[in-house]
């Protein structure tokens, strides 16, 4: 009797790949909802991006488009729960005070550069934050404003401690 392999080699193949793509599937569909329930995880009464005041800002030749934190929930809020920022967004910080403002990135789903600067624009100190953390990251001189940008981007731009930001409101 003579018989081909083809059609049980054929048969194997599919049988063995109906798992894989199922579990890919069951992966894809599973990223997905991760993605949705991180944006679905904004508590009522958080503002939505396009509700923060926004100013322009200038550093070098760079311009920034910032939303602006300049009360205690906005500042508590922050850049929680957002998934993305533009190129060039980010958000300024206004403080009442001079004095070391300490940041975390708790519910911050997107990795971020922070720049603390003084009453006149100064960048003081630079520091880069990991997305989802609980560590501080805290200046190590006074001031009265944060700018957060996407992570990289001060650097990438060259912009360094002693260099300054135009265009910040009044605290």
């Amino acid at each position: 009797m003579r018989f081909s392999l083809r059609p049980l080699i054929a048969r194997c193949a599919l049988a063995a790949a109906l798992p894989l793509a199922a579990a890919a599937a069951f992966t894809l569909s599973t990223a997905a909802t991760s993605t949705v329930a991180h944006a679905q995880q904004m508590p009522a009464g958080a503002k939505q991006p396009g509700e923060f005041p926004r100013v322009k800002l200038t550093a070098g030749m760079f311009v920034i488009d910032a939303a602006v934190a300049a009360n205690d929930a906005d500042r508590e809020q922050g850049l929680m729960y957002r998934t993305t920022l533009a190129p060039n967004e980010g958000m300024l910080f206004v403080f009442g005070e001079n004095a070391v403002h300490c940041f975390w990135m708790k519910n911050t789903l997107i990795p971020l550069s922070i720049a603390f600067m003084r009453a006149d624009g100064t960048i003081t100190d630079i520091d880069e934050m990991d997305a989802e953390t609980t560590n501080n990251h805290c200046p190590r001189n006074n001031g009265v404003y944060a700018l957060e940008m996407s992570k990289g981007f001060f650097s990438s731009k060259g912009i360094k401690p002693g260099m300054k930001i135009q265009g910040l409101p009044q605290p």
